[in-house]
């Protein structure tokens, strides 16, 4: 069988990898197709370095853009890649414009979909990730699921159970994996960023980080919060671009810096006291490392980190965040619980799945 891998934005590389790999080592054919959905280097050449991923076979190169300005783009050279390559399955991940705009060309020439982490939903369809999830688990004619709430979700939807596999995280298979080596990475940075008790910080959502009334108050407050302990925080570089006044005039203790690798971001990750994050990723990785995690969102299609993990949902309630900052910064941690199947063989039993 031929197998064809659509990958776009950070997170696609982290799931892909061991999916990739896993197929590679029953001997099957395969194919990289790499949107182009994150231009800049630094949030996607590098991760395939690092993740040991092979030079994409195809680069589509299409850029930021509106949603619908991307999603037609991405559709439009993607199709004659699939008429040329001529798949079984194309294997789509996660949730970004990259993972639908696939999605449909396939559905539509008839080839057949898998979807990696199929079944996650947040219930807010203002946000454009949830409409992607749902539109392409409609689409998909195989489904793996990483926690039991996406098979509910799925069932609940009118979704074949014939269709959808609990499988597990392929997000924690590659942490599992790569873990040892970002554990190696920490001295170095330890010594670079003058680390001890310190906070990492990462922001994307554009209902985050877009509109002033709401991104320069939470400037404002992880500026006054970094006065306590230390906070790291990688920038987008399309956030730098729109705030680098601002963030110049943060206290030094908020620490602006470059979007880091995989590797030295997961070794912050696991060593700093809390996490405050918009990422749905990361409450995934920081309740495997059991590192406190503050989720700036109203919601979460994640719900099994906030029941079994270390992430708490914060929204925009400041009083909330400052409250359990200041326990995290004396090094309390919530007990977690372990969810089943977030074992580091998600892939394995994907891989065994698609080859029958």
């Amino acid at each position: 069988m031929k197998f064809l891998h659509v990958v776009g934005a950070r997170p696609n590389f982290m799931k892909a990898a061991p999916v990739y790999r896993s197929l590679a080592e029953r001997g099957q054919e395969q194919v990289l197709v790499h949107t182009g959905q994150h231009y800049d280097a630094l949030m996607s050449e590098v991760f395939f370095k690092a993740l040991e991923i092979p030079s994409p076979d195809e680069s589509l190169n299409v850029g930021s853009a509106s949603h619908a300005h991307q999603t037609a783009a991405i559709m439009s050279s993607f199709e004659p890649v699939v008429l040329a390559r001529r798949p079984d399955v194309v294997l789509v991940y996660g949730d970004v414009n990259s993972t639908v705009a696939a999605a449909l060309v396939c559905s539509k020439l008839g080839i057949r979909i898998a979807h990696i982490e199929a079944g996650l939903r947040s219930f807010d369809r203002s946000m454009p990730e949830e409409i992607n999830r749902r539109v392409t688990d409609q689409l998909s004619d195989m489904l793996f699921t990483p926690s039991i709430d996406g098979n509910e979700n799925l069932a609940r939807e009118g979704i074949q159970k014939e269709k959808v596999f609990l499988v597990g995280n392929v997000m924690i298979d590659t942490l599992i994996r790569f873990l040892p080596r970002a554990d190696e990475r920490y001295a170095k940075l330890r010594s670079e960023l003058s680390l001890d008790r310190f906070g990492l910080v990462t922001l994307h959502r554009p209902s985050n980080v877009d509109d002033e009334a709401v991104f320069l108050p939470m400037l404002g407050l992880l500026d006054e919060l970094s006065r306590e302990m230390p906070l790291i925080f990688p920038v987008h570089p399309r956030t730098r671009q729109k705030w680098s006044a601002r963030l110049e005039q943060c206290n030094p203790n908020l620490r602006v810096i470059a979007p880091l690798g995989y590797l030295e971001f997961l070794a912050l990750q696991k060593n700093a006291r809390v996490v405050i994050t918009d990422s749905g990723g990361i409450q995934e990785e920081t309740t495997y490392l059991g590192t406190p995690c503050l989720t700036l969102r109203e919601n979460t299609e994640r719900p099994i980190t906030v029941t079994l993990g270390t992430n708490i949902l914060i929204g925009r309630d400041w009083g909330l965040l400052r409250k359990h900052f200041h326990e995290a910064h004396k090094g309390a941690r919530k007990k977690v619980g372990c969810i089943p199947l977030w074992d580091g063989n998600a892939a394995e039993r994907i891989a065994e799945i698609l080859g029958r």
